[in-house]
């Protein structure tokens, strides 16, 4: 096995890519005695469109596929279903769904081994049938229909379709009632038998493990397959420019919950090198902290006016084919604070980047990277999400030092331009 070190943390992430292309990853924790560990596909609910190993024709599939196949996948032939089992073995089971990958998951500090056959029995042996197909989608749809109803989920997803015209993220991963209905077990197989082969997949365990042994314990839990070639899949082009720059929904809210995003639209020449995307998220996140964050000038202002009424939610979020900035809050007037964003960035752009403040709220932002190191349902999820991104997670503390004030200030002239800013509100009626 691979051991890679990272002295700022002092912890080892032993790696190793099996024959059958399976990648694992172990992070041995001697600190807790809790265990946690993901199996999870390079499959979400972008990969509409593919090429699978072998074919020479396109495959199109419904939106929601992969969220559909996740929920299958727990019902097993001999009517048990998995979620219940490892539940009765006193494990915290889960799994979940988003644009770039599918993960299976469970956190215990007993019965690891039986644990472990169980999920890896249960994503080795699908079972679909028409008549479980069917069942399903009654049970997504009211899924679909209550996300309808959660205000959180539509003003993001109401950006998201303010910025991006034919990229499928603006497809909620759930898919639509409509798009569910054309889902049959022949293309959940078909999916399954793509994307579910151990080259297109990466577990990922951080606990009180001896790598060589719980490896050795995977490997004779694997059922024998060859290596498969590459996926090709097929996203459309994306345009530059943004769709439209605002949305408003009426819903039962309190006060007004709002969304402003800013599209991204470097980000394919960003992620030919891991160390660019790793830097350029860093200095994004520092300066969504210096503009909004809880401890900025602008916060404390719009708080203690009324105008914000909780803390901002900052992040950037990216992957191979999108990348945008999202500020969430809720506020009794979204407007005003879009503009005084927008004059924040403005006297960044034009007066300089404060270096003290800057370099306060760096160490932050890496106080809170190491404190990650401390959760083993943290690490195992950070893992694996940066995974499929192409990005070892200990970049994050390696490329930190390389972000300075005047790479920041080249970021905030790239990324934070208006005319790819847009704000979608949802307000009480």
């Amino acid at each position: 096995m691979q051991i890679i070190e990272n002295s700022r943390v002092k912890e080892k992430l032993y790696i190793e890519k099996l024959e059958n292309g399976l990648t694992v990853m172990i992070i041995p924790k001697k600190t807790t005695q809790k265990k946690y560990m993901m199996w999870a596909t390079h499959f979400g609910s972008l990969d509409n469109k593919f090429i699978a190993p072998g074919d020479k024709a396109e495959t199109n599939i419904p939106d929601g596929v992969a969220h559909f196949l996740e929920h299958k996948m727990f019902e097993q032939e001999n009517g048990t279903n998995s979620l219940d089992t490892l539940t009765a073995l006193g494990v915290n089971a889960n799994a979940y769904t988003t644009t770039d990958h599918t993960a299976y998951l469970f956190e215990c500090t007993d019965n690891f081994i039986p644990a472990l056959d169980e999920l890896m029995d249960y994503v080795q042996n699908p079972y679909f049938t028409d008549e479980n197909v069917e069942k399903e989608k009654g049970i997504i749809g009211q899924e679909i229909k209550m996300y309808d109803d959660y205000p959180d989920w539509q003003v993001y997803m109401n950006a998201i379709q303010n910025m991006y015209k034919d990229n499928p993220i603006n497809i909620d991963i759930a898919g639509s009632i409509e798009s569910i209905s054309k889902i049959d077990k022949d293309i959940l197989y078909k999916c399954y038998n793509t994307f579910y082969h151990p080259s297109n997949m990466a577990m990922c365990f951080a606990g009180n493990f001896e790598p060589e042994e719980l490896l050795e314990e995977v490997k004779k839990r694997l059922k024998p397959k060859k290596a498969q070639g590459e996926i090709k899949r097929i996203l459309p082009e994306e345009q530059k420019n943004i769709v439209s720059k605002e949305r408003t929904q009426n819903m039962e809210v309190s006060t007004p919950i709002f969304v402003i995003g800013i599209k991204d639209v470097e980000i394919n020449r960003e992620l030919k090198n891991s160390d660019s995307i790793v830097k350029k998220h860093i200095a994004i996140e520092i300066l969504l902290n210096m503009i909004i964050g809880k401890s900025s000038k602008l916060y404390k202002e719009l708080y203690e006016s009324g105008v914000l009424t909780k803390e901002t939610y900052l992040e950037y979020e990216f992957s191979q084919s999108f990348a945008h900035i999202a500020i969430t809050g809720q506020s009794t007037n979204p407007e005003i604070v879009l503009e005084r964003v927008k004059g924040e960035i403005e006297k960044i752009k034009s007066e300089g980047i404060d270096s003290s403040h800057f370099e306060r709220i760096k160490n932050m932002i890496y106080g809170n990277y190491v404190r990650e190191y401390d959760d083993v349902a943290e690490i195992t999820r950070m893992f694996i999400s940066d995974y499929f991104k192409g990005i070892n997670s200990f970049e994050y503390l390696e490329v930190y030092n390389q972000v300075t004030p005047e790479y920041a200030q080249k970021m905030i002239e790239d990324v934070f331009k208006e005319e790819n800013m847009v704000i979608s509100v949802v307000k009480k009626a």
